[in-house]
């Protein structure tokens, strides 16, 4: 059996780091149920438009990687690779909140359910109807999960963020970058999302041990914001105790010599990083024991840092003569650490992951074979291979009407009729 087996887990997240929370949880083995609706589309989470035209297929590409063969397909909410990446192993079931009918039809799967997972907007639930109390009053034992982006009390508890605005909130943006460049010119990067999806599933499953040896569920919290700051934990105490700002490193360290150095073939890159004189000794031995190297002023840790700039060219005049994996097996096999800057198309092909059965082929109706990340743990005694491909919208509906909260047959045509179950977006959405 999964770990857990027989848990279900109603999810109600959007974007990136709720779905990733709830992907982790499916990967142990709970039920997951994605509660949607097909009288609204929620931007960034089943991509960005429900019915994209060919001509907006390249903001597609920027900002969501695409589609598939660059095709919208019939059903395009169900080819998002933003979405498919992590819904996995889940289902779906549709059904209007906005409505007392679909509010009620929510209370009767929330009692046959264990966990709520969310990470909407903290006055979300509460337009829709759905508190904590009114979760425990369908089954007393129940868990919520909320994952808002500031916490659900305090000034910022409804400000609208993505995993891109919480790293400004936290001041990780203001930590990269080069030194001679302005925080203007960064990319953005999500961390927050990923540390956020991690944690979450993390807090769900001490809830549920909580629940198991008390008998009681409860309301769990968790601030994107607040579980991504820790990640930068020196940079908060140098603040703290010498009331000082880190400054932007670029590629560099401040104890060693480091950087990344441009390579044989487009845009292919080498990090290496030099701590101390053994490892300078063994990188100048790969490279020949080249005369530049024995100047004064690369002789010792110390002038190596305060003269990185000098020593940087000598490097990358090598390394432009080198492929990048082929640079840092030699490094590597000397002591020197040392490693290729992988994109993608490394990634997909790289002989460990591909040993360890990372990357599964996985068929989807509307998508067709494609590979998806597996789950990041193994278990000796239990096959956490993915079991579905990525669910479609509504693809469940019958079996949680009429199987999960017992809908008669003429009950679940009553739901089609007014609108409550659907595969397809509304076609004014």
């Amino acid at each position: 059996m999964l770990p857990l087996e027989g848990i279900r887990v109603l999810d109600m997240t959007v974007v990136w780091a709720g779905p990733y929370c709830t992907a982790l949880l499916s990967a142990l083995g709970a039920e997951v149920i994605r509660v949607e609706t097909t009288n609204m589309f929620v931007p960034l989470t089943r991509g960005i438009m429900a019915r994209p035209a060919r001509h907006q297929l390249e903001r597609l590409m920027l900002f969501q990687g695409g589609l598939p063969d660059r095709e919208p397909g019939q059903r395009p909410w169900n080819r998002y690779p933003i979405f498919n990446a992590h819904s996995s192993n889940k289902l779906s079931m549709t059904v209007n909140l906005k409505t007392p009918e679909g509010l009620g039809i929510f209370k009767r799967l929330v009692s046959k359910s264990d966990v709520l997972v969310e990470n909407n907007v903290t006055e979300t639930m509460g337009k829709l109807g759905i508190s904590y109390e009114m979760l425990k009053e369908q089954k007393n034992d129940f868990i919520m999960m909320r994952m808002p982006a500031y916490g659900s009390t305090g000034p910022y508890s409804n400000y609208r963020a993505f995993g891109v605005h919480i790293e400004g909130v936290i001041g990780h943006s203001v930590m990269r970058g080069y030194t001679d460049m302005d925080p203007s010119s960064n990319t953005a990067v999500y961390v927050a999302d990923a540390a956020g999806g991690a944690q979450g599933a993390f807090a769900v499953l001490a809830a549920l041990n909580y629940r198991r040896r008390t008998g009681k569920g409860q309301l769990v919290e968790l601030s994107l914001t607040e579980s991504a700051l820790p990640y930068f934990g020196e940079m908060f105490m140098d603040y703290f105790m010498n009331i000082r700002n880190p400054e932007r490193l670029g590629n560099r360290h401040p104890y060693a010599v480091q950087g990344c150095y441009p390579c044989k073939g487009e845009d292919r890159w080498l990090n290496i990083t030099i701590f101390n004189d053994k490892e300078w000794d063994a990188f100048c031995k790969v490279l020949g024991d080249p005369p530049w190297a024995r100047d004064d002023r690369f002789t010792g840790v110390t002038e190596r840092r305060h003269n990185q700039d000098d020593i940087d060219p000598h490097i990358a005049e090598w390394t432009l003569g080198m492929d990048n994996m082929e640079a840092a097996r030699l490094l590597q096999e000397a002591g020197v650490p040392a490693g290729p800057v992988m994109d993608q198309r490394d990634a997909v092909n790289d002989p460990h992951a591909n040993e360890r059965g990372f990357f599964e082929e996985i068929y989807q109706e509307d998508c067709g074979v494609h590979k998806y990340p597996g789950a990041p743990f193994r278990f000796s005694n239990t096959d956490t291979s993915i079991r579905r491909g990525p669910v479609r919208l509504g693809e469940d509906n019958e079996y949680v009407y009429r199987t999960v909260m017992g809908y008669s047959e003429e009950e679940y045509s009553d739901f089609e009729r007014l609108g409550h179950i659907g595969t397809e977006y509304d076609p004014g959405v």
